[in-house]
């Protein structure tokens, strides 16, 4: 009988590598490491709050400045999973992980990264909108003014981090298309190494700082992400919500958004074990979630092509 246990532990393994390189928002992932966590959906987030500098005192020394060191425990509210079966008379056990790996890895770039993606940049795009001075609205970008906007927003940010910082621009690809397609503009973008994960990309960069493009369909600012369960939402997956408005872009530092993603232990039946039918089966279930301290959030700006909600409005 098959080790079901290794194949699990095999495709979960390359699932999560898998994940990080195809989600245009896997460089979040690379900030995992400020945060603790001890497997399940639960992390602890790392919040810092530092007193600036005081003078000097020659008879006295230093004056004593506080340090908040914070950590929350945060729960990854997206629990997400599917059970899928492959009838044991389409697939021996050699068949199996071969059709296994293929459709998990097809039901993951069609399904799982895009959903992560919308779920991550409308995260960020709902914290900016609650947020101070970090959204823009009712810009509709056209060559005659996108460079001068985008560059207008970039430095709204470095006056607040300073030019040193390393700064990301997630910018729908309809958008980056405009400078792309101007023969003026497109020679001031240059082309740079990006690193994901364990993957090196290729993408247009402004004055240094990277250009990541996104499916214009991931960059709304609220989704509804189905249950599998509700008539009308059987089909699982995800839609833009009625009252989502479209994200030009969203430039943030690099280490502001906080990103974890986790496939759940896999379980995988074979024939004999399956209790619902004479098949294959097994389990998928992600967790995953994003975070962004109040400290960095003050970092990070939204540009939008339609007015704020009325609901949304103050």
């Amino acid at each position: 009988m098959a080790n079901t246990i290794e194949y699990a532990e095999i495709l979960q393994r390359e699932l999560d590598k898998a994940a990080v390189a195809e989600a245009t928002s896997g460089w979040m992932e690379v900030n995992k490491d400020l945060v603790k966590y001890r497997g399940g959906n639960e992390v602890k987030i790392p919040n810092v709050v530092m007193d600036g500098l005081a003078d000097y005192d020659r008879a006295n020394g230093f004056i004593l400045g506080a340090v908040d060191l914070s950590w929350q425990t945060m729960a990854m509210t997206q629990d997400r999973g599917r059970a899928f079966q492959i009838d044991e008379n389409d697939v021996d056990e050699t068949g199996f992980v071969l059709a296994a790996a293929s459709l998990m890895g097809e039901f993951q770039r069609v399904h799982v990264v895009p959903e992560i993606d919308a779920y991550r940049y409308s995260t960020i795009a709902q914290k900016c909108m609650e947020g101070t001075n970090q959204a823009v609205y009712s810009y509709t970008p056209a060559e005659s003014t996108i460079l001068k906007t985008l560059l207008e927003d970039i430095a709204a940010v470095q006056d607040i981090v300073g030019e040193s910082v390393p700064l990301i621009v997630s910018i729908s690809a309809m958008v980056l298309n405009i400078l792309n397609n101007s023969d003026k503009l497109s020679r001031r973008l240059d082309v740079t190494d990006f690193n994901q994960g364990d993957v090196t990309v290729k993408v247009k960069s402004l004055n240094g700082i990277p250009l990541r493009a996104v499916p214009s369909a991931r960059m709304k600012s609220k989704y509804t992400f189905r249950d599998g369960k509700t008539e009308g939402q059987k089909q699982g997956g995800f839609a833009a919500a009625s009252d989502a408005i479209d994200i030009n872009w969203l430039i943030t530092p690099q280490n502001a958004p906080i990103a974890v993603s986790k496939t759940d232990k896999m379980r995988i039946f074979d024939p004999e074990t399956n209790q619902k039918a004479r098949a294959w089966g097994w389990d998928y279930r992600r967790y995953h979630d994003l975070w962004v301290t109040k400290e960095k959030l003050k970092t990070c700006r939204a540009n939008f092509k339609q007015a704020k909600p009325a609901e949304e409005s103050t």
